[in-house]
């Protein structure tokens, strides 16, 4: 049963598809300034400052918890099915995490598409922990977390630098995480009734502009339950059981696991999809974010 809190979220989001439904030729600035409106959920998080950056072509925010050390950071990409979204939207629920977690988290302000499709994100992702390396942070004090798309984002950024041959980052959190672009997943059809936001329509159109004309819906950097887990760090990844997508993160979790990855995965009964976006208001999503927190500062060796 989810709690009268939580509820919010799914009002919102069926004022989000209600909207979509009453104008199906709704242009993009206006698609992305309702998906902005996911800001307001979160309470904003005490003992936390903000700076920006826009240095070396890379772009984002800082979320600063009071005390943090300066050796370890969350390395955060945000969702919007990579078409909106903004470190703005995310900046509360990325603040969340890192003070439950004790660092200091960097919200990445990556290129959307469709104005720059697959695989521009990962390229933004990639440049990003680049720059965070060179900043001093070695690769044992990072972690690689996203919600929805940016979960999608940082698990194949992290795909990536494997290929590369780059020093890995020490853990990956998954909130929600939106992976498959074949639209495949059992729940797109057995939760289509009690998810309020995302449908086969929703997705379909999101990966379309998504992948672009030359993108390919099986490429295991767009599509990461295409690809081989082995050598990933341990996985956090938690999910609504309401949500349309939660049968991505359920062959996440067991794809991970037959290829040796140590992967903690749960489900919040009653939860919609990126239910952590009601950090500070929502007991369902602060125990999430607690979990989450405490499981990094193990991996981050904090504790």
């Amino acid at each position: 049963m989810s709690s009268t809190e939580s509820e919010a979220l799914r009002t919102l989001y069926q004022s989000i598809t209600d909207r979509m439904a009453a104008n199906p030729e709704m242009d993009l600035v206006a698609l992305r300034s309702i998906f902005e409106e996911l800001a307001t959920m979160a309470k904003e998080p005490e003992d936390v400052t903000y700076a920006e950056v826009d240095s070396d072509g890379v772009r984002g925010l800082w979320c600063l918890p009071v005390g943090a050390p300066a050796d370890r950071a969350i390395f955060y990409t945000h969702g919007g099915g990579f078409v909106g979204n903004t470190p703005d939207s995310h900046r509360k629920m990325a603040a969340h995490l890192a003070k439950a977690a004790g660092v200091r988290a960097f919200v990445l302000d990556y290129r959307l598409a469709p104005e720059h499709p697959f695989p521009a994100q990962i390229e933004d992702a990639v440049a990003a922990y680049r720059w965070l390396r060179g900043q001093g942070f070695s690769s044992e004090g990072l972690a690689a977390a996203g919600d929805s798309a940016g979960g999608n984002l940082a698990i194949s950024a992290v795909l990536k630098l494997r290929d590369l041959g780059e020093p890995l980052p020490a853990a990956i959190v998954a909130f929600s995480p939106w992976l498959d672009m074949e639209h495949l997943g059992k729940t797109l059809e057995s939760n289509a009734e009690t998810d309020a936001l995302v449908s086969t329509g929703v997705v379909t159109m999101l990966s379309q502009m998504f992948l672009g004309a030359s993108g390919s819906a099986t490429d295991p950097l767009a599509n990461p339950l295409h690809a081989d887990f082995t050598g990933l760090p341990p996985l956090f990844v938690t999910a609504g059981d309401e949500e349309a997508l939660l049968s991505d993160s359920e062959r996440l979790a067991e794809r991970a696991a037959q290829a040796g990855v140590p992967v903690d995965f749960t489900t919040a009964p009653g939860q919609q999809h990126v239910f952590t976006f009601m950090a500070g208001r929502a007991p369902e999503a602060d125990q999430a974010i607690t979990a989450a927190g405490t499981w990094l500062r193990s991996r981050l060796g904090l504790s």
